[in-house]
């Protein structure tokens, strides 16, 4: 089958979609490619990237559900759920009351996105 499409780009709404992407870039390592204010984006290693687009009336999900429950998530692999937990709590996450599960951790990030790392990869 021939794509219709390539998946790019993975943009969150935020209120301060600098602060998020610094969050995101102290993370992941990626450097800012673009940032006009309103879209800051990250440059990838390769294939998809992250983007942060000013919402000013943003709301973050309340998460395992509720209210506002998420409607997408994150998963990073890291080879130590102990040391990545210690820094991305350093960059400014917050480790979500509820764990569901032994391999994966749930955090949320500065603007309250939940994402989540992965044991392996």
């Amino acid at each position: 089958m021939v794509p219709i499409g390539r998946l790019s780009v993975v943009a969150l709404d935020c209120r301060d979609p600098r602060s998020l992407a610094a969050f995101y870039s102290a993370m992941t390592g990626w450097d800012v490619e673009d940032d006009d204010g309103e879209w800051v984006q990250l440059r990838s290693n390769g294939g998809v990237t992250l983007a942060f687009q000013l919402a000013p009336d943003h709301e973050p999900p309340v998460w395992p559900g509720g209210e506002r429950p998420q409607q997408a998530h994150l998963d990073f692999d890291v080879d130590d759920l102990d040391a990545g937990e210690e820094q991305v709590l350093a960059l400014g996450a917050r480790k979500a009351e509820f764990q569901p599960g032994t391999s994966f951790r749930v955090f949320l990030d500065p603007a309250g996105h939940p994402f989540c790392l992965v044991r392996g990869g």
